[in-house]
C-alpha cells in the first residue's frame, strides 16, 4: 500500500499543487526528566499529558489530512502514561488507524528497550561532556547505556548544533560510525525560540559545520541528511514546503508547520528537514533516496 501511496501523494502535491501532509508530529506530553539549556518546555508550571482518547483524536485527524507517518514527541514521550496504557499502546493505535510507520524521539534517560516504534531517534547533543553541558551532568552516560540496552534495529541519533557543542561534531561522527547499535545520525541547528537566542551559532560557523557534515557524508558516514538538503540550509533562500509535516501540539492546537512561521523564525530556522523538503520537491535524487531509506 505505501509503495503506491507515495507516488500518488507526490503527484497530488508536486503536480496538482495540493498541500497534503505526509508526516505528522504529535506531541503527547510536555513532562520531561531533563532541564536542557536549549529548551523551555520544562519551565512550564502546569505540564500537560494528553489522555489516550485525545491522542486517538489527534491521530485520526492527521490520517484524515493525508499523513501516513507519525512521530511521537514530548517533553519526553517515554514518560507518557494513561492508566494502564503506555507509549506502546499509542504505537499500536497508530498502526491500527493505518499509519505506515511510527517514530519516537527520546532523550534516552530511561529504559526504552521495550519500545515497539519502527524507528527511534535519540537526542545526542555532542560527545561526552559536550552533551552533558547542554542536557545535564551524567546524561551522556545514561544515553549510551540505554542505547546499548535497547538494541533496537533502527535506532539513530539526532544532534542539534549550537554554540556550546559545535566543536564536538567530529567526535560525534566518529562515535556514531564506530557504534554498531546506531544506524545513522541527523544534524540540525538550534532555532532561537524565545529565551534560547543565546545558543544560536553564527552564520559563518554554521556554514562551516554544514561543509564539514557534507565532507563526512561524501566519505560514506551514516548521515541521514542529504547533500542537497544540507546545501539549502546554508542561506535558507529556498521555497518552503514545511506543510509536508503537520503538527499537533500539547494544547491540541494544530498547525501546518512547526509554528516558526507564525513567530517569524523561518530566516533563522535550524530544522534541516526544511531543506530536505525543498530538495524532495525539486526531485533531488540523493534526497529522495535518503527519504525512502528513512521512512521505509
Amino acid at each position: 500500500m505505501k509503495y503506491f501511496y507515495l507516488p500518488f501523494w507526490f503527484f497530488k502535491t508536486r503536480i496538482l499543487g495540493m498541500k497534503i501532509p505526509l508526516v505528522s508530529v504529535v506531541f503527547i506530553t510536555n513532562l520531561c526528566n531533563l532541564r536542557c539549556k536549549h529548551c523551555c518546555i520544562y519551565t512550564q508550571k502546569n505540564p500537560i499529558t494528553k489522555n489516550y482518547e485525545q491522542v486517538d483524536e489527534d491521530l485520526r485527524y492527521c490520517y484524515k489530512q493525508g499523513a501516513r507517518f507519525v512521530d511521537f514527541e514530548g517533553g519526553e514521550p517515554t514518560l507518557w502514561q494513561d492508566g494502564d496504557k503506555n507509549l506502546n499502546d499509542l504505537i499500536a493505535l497508530a498502526k491500527k488507524i493505518g499509519f505506515f510507520s511510527t517514530t519516537v524521539t527520546t532523550n534516552a534517560q530511561k529504559d526504552f528497550s521495550d519500545c515497539k516504534a519502527d524507528s527511534i531517534w535519540v537526542s545526542m547533543d555532542g560527545y561526552g561532556g559536550y552533551h552533558d553541558e547542554v542536557r545535564g551532568e551524567g546524561s551522556f552516560d545514561k544515553l549510551v547505556y540505554h542505547i546499548e540496552k535497547a538494541n533496537h534495529p533502527n535506532l539513530s541519533v539526532n544532534m542539534v548544533v549550537n554554540k556550546l557543542n559545535y566543536t564536538s561534531v567530529d567526535e560525534v561522527m566518529e562515535f556514531v560510525k564506530t557504534n554498531p547499535k546506531i544506524s545513522k545520525i541527523s544534524i540540525n541547528f538550534h532555532t532561537p525560540y524565545e529565551g534560547t537566542e543565546q545558543l544560536v551559532l553564527d552564520w559563518e560557523k554554521r556554514n562551516k559545520v554544514i561543509d564539514k557534515v557534507i565532507s563526512y557524508k561524501r566519505k560514506d558516514y551514516a548521515i541521514m541528511n542529504s547533500v542537497s538538503g544540507l546545501k539549502r540550509m546554508k542561506d535558507m533562500n529556498f521555497k518552503k514546503y514545511c506543510w509536508i509535516s503537520n503538527f499537533v501540539h500539547f494544547n491540541g492546537v494544530k498547525t501546518s508547520d512547526c509554528g516558526g512561521t507564525t513567530i517569524g523564525l523561518c530566516p533563522q530556522c535550524g530544522f534541516c528537514m526544511a531543506g530536505e523538503m525543498n530538495a524532495v520537491m525539486s526531485l533531488k535524487f540523493d534526497t529522495l533516496t535518503a527519504g525512502l531509506k528513512l521512512r521505509l
